[in-house]
């Protein structure tokens, strides 16, 4: 349509219609963007488009105003013209892509982030999840309470520190006071800190291999020279001779269960770590990733509390535990780090989310937050042992399953000949969000081929269709 055709079109006049001089803006800035008035096209003057309009000239006049402003338009002396560069026909035909820093961009991958997909690793019940009782904790968060509504302890509410302090030492083993105990925005921003308050730019740290992406992120972050450990059936494998060939400064491990292979860090080799650790003036960071969710014997303690005042850093998180979007984690520091900590911390923290906090520490001390984890760890178990039946009868691709003994995930091992990265891409396209197994290395050997599938968000019922569809795909994706 001609831009002046477009312009003749009168302006709605009904009663529940926007006012005029609204529908006059809203026309001009979609045609700009758009490109129906192209870059240095001159809009009508506004006494001929009041007119034409049938509206007075001030609102033609104001509308022009306000798209200047926005820089739509510019005024000049011979009229108002449509700026250059607006919309996507003024772009280069090869315009290069954004750059991103090398620290960003080697960690960005095409996943299906924001969108409902079935089998996704980590991702939590929330069907399942008890909004009546989280309501009525967060009335008593909210209770009276304006003073939340201000900026509060650097380190998070008293009584939430207070009540992770109580449930970590019955339930995990931890020994701490609640002054160790810093909130964070999940357990990335923990592991951020982690980085921020201990390294500096160029320092080694070690990472498990496979393992968490997220904590690699943080190292990039911070410019640390990461070097990755090989995981074998009992965790971080270490020796003596590593710790002498490239000292690390920070060491990340997953010790109640290893992500994403499973295993669990044995006392032996935790008792090594922490000795280790202490003689070479280097940090652990021990990421308790879904330690609460132990499907077969008792719940593993966590290493924390085998080191006493030991150079061990405890990070958890409320995002599996509760929902995701809750945005809760925690950190528990040595104490021996408080003193020096207490600037730092006060420079980078504001302690958001008061009312949220207070909620989570009434979900605990109430009593609903331990009922919530028996609930979902049966929920769990079950989907679990679902998962392994449909493994066997659907996915007839050869295969071997490590892990289900915690957690919300199986990782299926392949054969070479399946690569791994094609059928997890394959699968997005029809829903599933299973994780290519070679994404969590650093170095990746053959063996580190396969796929790491959730059972948390996916009902069991759909496990054979599912698998079946996964079986073609991974059968698609073999050459030859």
């Amino acid at each position: 349509m001609h831009p002046q055709t477009f312009l003749d079109l009168p302006l709605s006049r009904d009663p529940d219609a926007a006012p005029l001089q609204r529908q006059l803006h809203a026309r001009l800035k979609t045609s700009i963007l758009g490109g129906a008035l192209p870059a240095g096209s001159s809009l009508p003057g506004s006494r001929a488009l009041a007119a034409t309009l049938g509206i007075a000239r001030n609102t033609v006049s104001a509308v022009y105003e306000q798209l200047a402003v926005e820089g739509y338009v510019i005024a000049r002396r011979q009229g108002t013209q449509v700026a250059p560069r607006l919309h996507g026909d003024q772009k280069p035909a090869t315009a290069p892509a954004p750059m991103l820093a090398r620290r960003v961009a080697q960690f960005a991958r095409p996943l299906l982030m924001h969108k409902p997909a079935a089998l996704r690793p980590g991702e939590p019940a929330l069907p399942q999840f008890p909004l009546a009782a989280w309501r009525r904790a967060m009335d008593v968060g909210y209770q009276g309470n304006t003073a939340a509504l201000g900026y509060g302890d650097p380190a998070g509410e008293p009584a939430l520190r207070a009540a992770i302090a109580r449930y970590l030492a019955v339930a995990r083993g931890v020994r701490c006071s609640a002054e160790q105990i810093i909130i964070t925005e999940g357990a990335q921003e923990a592991l951020g800190l982690c980085v921020l308050l201990l390294t500096n730019p160029g320092d080694a740290a070690w990472v498990e291999d496979p393992g968490y992406r997220g904590i690699k992120a943080a190292m990039q972050a911070g410019d640390l020279r990461m070097l990755p450990m090989r995981v074998d059936g009992h965790g971080l494998a270490a020796t003596l001779d590593d710790w002498s060939r490239d000292m690390p400064r920070l060491v990340y491990t997953t010790p109640a269960h290893q992500y994403p292979l499973g295993p669990v860090l044995p006392v032996a080799r935790r008792l090594q770590l922490i000795e280790a650790a202490r003689a070479h003036g280097a940090w652990l960071i021990e990421d308790d990733y879904d330690s609460e969710f132990r499907h077969a014997g008792e719940p593993i303690a966590a290493m924390q509390g085998l080191a006493g005042d030991g150079p061990v850093l405890y990070v958890g998180t409320f995002s599996k535990t509760m929902f995701p979007a809750l945005r809760l984690g925690f950190l528990v520091l040595p104490a021996a780090l408080l003193a020096a900590v207490q600037a730092p911390l006060a420079a980078m923290l504001r302690g958001g989310h008061r009312h949220e906090q207070l909620a989570m520490a009434h979900f605990i001390d109430s009593g609903q937050y331990a009922r919530h984890l028996g609930r979902m760890r049966r929920l769990y178990r079950a989907r679990q042992q679902a998962l392994r039946e449909a493994l066997a009868s659907h996915f007839d691709v050869p295969h071997t399953v490590d892990g289900g003994h915690c957690g919300m995930h199986l990782t299926v091992r392949l054969p070479p000949a399946f690569p791994d990265q094609m059928i997890a891409a394959a699968a997005h396209a029809y829903g599933m969000a299973v994780s290519p197994l070679s994404g969590f290395s650093l170095a990746p050997t053959e063996e580190d081929n396969g796929l790491v599938i959730g059972y948390g968000n996916t009902a069991p019922e759909l496990y054979g269709s599912l698998l079946g569809r996964l079986a073609k795909l991974a059968r698609q994706a073999k050459p030859g």
